[in-house]
């Protein structure tokens, strides 16, 4: 039997997107030597000068895991990024979305509950909008690159 349900490719697309964006913002606080993420909380300067490495380097190491994270979305959606053997490539996007799940867990704990980190309610409903077009985004590269026995 064949399976002829064409894969989805949005979910991937958008994912690729947002972190191009978180990238972009990094980017941009880089540039300032400031810590955070544009439209986020402010950092205070008391953890600021008591992180472990300047706040610039931070930011473009940030900027850095971002693009890497938005080529991996870009690869699963593309003939090319198919060709990874399926379990490594599974394998990463099971550390991506426990890195960026965790992130998004945060924003969505402290955005509706509350941790004093000072995200807010729309930034929670951002959380959970990312954890799921992450884990659509696996569903649908897992789906796209299941070998059919005929």
């Amino acid at each position: 039997m064949v399976d002829s349900v064409v894969p989805r490719r949005w979910p991937g697309s958008a994912v690729a997107v947002l972190l191009f964006g978180y990238a972009a913002g990094k980017a941009v606080f880089a540039s300032q030597g400031r810590l955070g993420f544009p439209g986020g909380p402010t950092v205070p300067e008391a953890v600021q000068e008591g992180y472990f490495m300047d706040a610039a380097g931070a930011q473009w190491l940030a900027s850095a895991t971002g693009v890497v994270g938005a080529c991996v979305a870009l690869a699963t959606v593309t003939p090319l990024g198919r060709r990874v053997p399926r379990s490594l490539m599974l394998l990463v996007l099971a550390g991506m979305l426990l890195a960026v799940g965790a992130g998004a867990a945060i924003m969505i704990v402290d955005g509706f509950i509350g941790i004093g980190v000072g995200w807010q309610w729309y930034h929670g409903v951002l959380g959970i909008v990312v954890i799921g077009l992450l884990v659509a985004m696996i569903q649908s590269y897992a789906k796209a690159t299941k070998h059919v026995v005929g």
